[in-house]
């Protein structure tokens, strides 16, 4: 059996966001230097502040200031800082409950090591030097000895410049393994070919293939070479331009059934202006240089397909 594949993925995109009122005081704020909580009508103080109450599912708007110190909740010790977490060096994740607030906070640590670190103990924000709207503006928390305070004092909310929008980068770091079908099919496509596997009951051939059938249950293990031609069966245009992808849209992504196969896979296709491809339209694949995997699919010049011979797989 030839080994299974397995290689390290990452996922990450921008994700931008509009802030209401109550979060782009407390992201101003903390611009500012200012920590904001929001108080709800059975006087809890909530840091960090939300828009709608927990319990009773109330908007509220009243925003309150607490303290920069507080005292931690509790923590988990981080020996070795991942990329862009807040410090480079070993840190406490930790819970803070500021004073004069009645939820905790989430953020880190500054210390020396976890023997450093206990629930009960009080800190005080450090501050970023260079401050622009953003939970980063805490650059952590820091032992700090002192009194709690525990009455927070009323806030407008209102600052010169106010932030309204965030971009917050999302990334996920795995190891991933296709298992043994998968790894059939891209070894395959090294090779400019599309493999499948046959359900040994119901007798489809699933492309790219699952390892097991998702209608019998039953795992799969007979191959089949199927396409390379096919049929698109159902399609979206795109017109929102992806960061770091060097197409120019409009363009087209299509669910495109490969000859012989029983579950169509999506492609993008190209060769063809975008608003004349078409539902049973004959494509086929057009491999980049050195490519792994089809850059595109373009038309065969094929008649389009009957819808009858593909209606069962849109």
């Amino acid at each position: 059996m030839p080994e299974v594949l397995k290689a390290p993925l990452v996922v990450e995109f921008p994700f931008t966001r509009s802030l209401g009122p109550v979060q782009s005081a407390f992201l101003t704020g903390l611009r500012e230097r200012v920590l904001l909580g929001v108080k709800t009508s059975d006087g809890r103080t909530l840091v960090p502040p939300v828009e709608y109450d927990p319990v009773t599912a109330e908007e509220i708007r009243e925003l309150v200031e607490v303290a920069d110190t507080g005292t931690v909740s509790t923590w988990a010790w981080n020996p070795s800082p991942r990329r862009d977490q807040p410090l480079g060096t070993p840190f406490a994740w930790v819970l803070v409950r500021l004073d004069g607030a009645d939820t905790a906070l989430l953020h880190v640590l500054d210390a020396p090591g976890p023997d450093a670190v206990r629930s009960g103990m009080r800190v005080k924000v450090r501050w970023a030097p260079e401050r622009s709207g953003a939970i980063t503006d805490i650059a952590c928390f820091v032992p700090y000895e002192s009194e709690p305070v525990d009455q927070p004092s009323p806030h407008s909310g209102e600052f010169t410049d106010p932030v309204t929008q965030i971009v917050a980068p999302a990334r996920l770091d795995y190891t991933y393994s296709p298992g043994r079908a998968q790894t059939g099919y891209i070894n395959a496509l090294a090779e400019r070919r599309a493999v499948g596997e046959r359900c040994p009951v119901c007798r489809k051939v699933y492309v790219p293939p699952r390892g097991a059938c998702p209608t019998c249950g039953v795992a799969t293990e007979e191959r089949v070479e199927v396409g390379p031609a096919g049929t698109v069966t159902t399609y979206c245009i795109v017109n929102i331009k992806a960061k770091n992808l060097d197409i120019e849209v409009p363009y087209v992504y299509a669910h495109i059934a490969l000859d012989g196969a029983d579950l169509a896979l999506h492609g993008r296709i190209g060769g063809i202006p975008y608003d004349q491809v078409r539902m049973g339209l004959r494509v086929e694949p057009v491999w980049s240089e050195g490519g792994r995997y089809p850059d595109h699919y373009r038309p065969t010049g094929e008649p389009d397909a009957d819808y009858d011979t593909y209606k069962e797989l849109i």
